[in-house]
């Protein structure tokens, strides 16, 4: 059924048009049946945080190649490289959602204990030592591999230069949703891997996308991303007795503290509603 014939893409529509957005794409997969839901898929987006899923997913694939173990410690510093010219950047910490690893700076921590905090809390300075160890050449080859060939990881966070340059990380709701229906299927890596990695997004701290729009007793294992005008959520939902389901909206022009959030909670009513009546 086309987008234009089907009345559930339709109320989607109509939610997302009273809302004053200047973008929004989705993308919806049902793993109970395979019904899956498009609302220009393929419109590219700053991913905001959400690029941060890919960081841990690569992580995790090196560690199954024996490249290195998740428990081997990282230096904790607040120095990185531009990607334009190799200059020196730093973190602000006023501008990181996760404070804390600040003050383990000179000290070693697992790369296990930085994944963790930069999908639950989206440490900006975990995500930078991270994709200095993996490069982002690497994250992209792999969730490549996995299919999602519209999500591109050009660099970590807050390199200034690249972003004056355009040089920026991109995503689709399609890539993204590509990556987590994998990630369902307990296909990325090994199951074990899939397991462990879809129980660190269910500590998702950030809960007012996604998860808001649903009862309490539904789990979700997700990862937001925001910045201004911004954002996203891409998530797997776990309905009581059923398969789950992968759910990514992505918005622009809307204020990402509340606007935005509100949007896709209220897309994720409708979603939940329709896949569970």
């Amino acid at each position: 059924m086309s987008e234009k014939t089907n009345p559930f893409l339709q109320s989607l529509e109509q939610k997302i048009a009273q809302s004053g957005a200047a973008a929004v794409g989705l993308a919806a997969l049902d793993l109970q049946g395979d019904e899956e839901f498009l609302l220009r898929p393929d419109l590219s987006f700053h991913p905001a945080s959400t690029f941060k899923l890919c960081v841990m997913l690569e992580a995790y694939h090196r560690a199954k190649q024996g490249r290195f173990s998740l428990e081997d410690p990282l230096r904790v510093k607040n120095e990185f490289h531009s990607i334009v010219d190799g200059s020196s950047f730093s973190l602000d910490p006023q501008d990181d959602s996760e404070t804390d690893l600040y003050d383990h700076l000179g000290g070693r921590l697992p790369m296990r204990d930085l994944i963790r905090r930069m999908i639950t809390r989206s440490s900006n300075l975990a995500t930078n030592l991270l994709i200095a160890r993996l490069t982002p050449q690497a994250v992209t080859a792999f969730v490549h591999q996995l299919g999602a060939n519209d999500l591109l990881v050009r660099r970590g966070v807050e390199d200034n230069l690249a972003y004056a340059q355009g040089l920026n990380n991109a995503a689709t709701a399609r890539s993204l949703m590509q990556v987590l229906v994998r990630l369902a299927r307990r296909q990325v890596v090994s199951p074990a891997a899939s397991d462990e990695m879809i129980s660190i997004l269910r500590q998702q701290y950030f809960n007012e996308g996604i998860p808001a729009g649903l009862p309490a007793e539904v789990a979700v294992a997700h990862k937001t991303g925001w910045n201004e005008k911004l954002y996203h959520d891409a998530a797997i939902v776990f309905p009581p007795g059923r398969e789950p389901y992968a759910l990514v909206v992505m918005t622009r022009g809307l204020s990402e503290e509340k606007e935005a959030p509100a949007l896709v909670a209220s897309i994720s009513r409708l979603v939940f509603d329709h896949l569970t009546a």
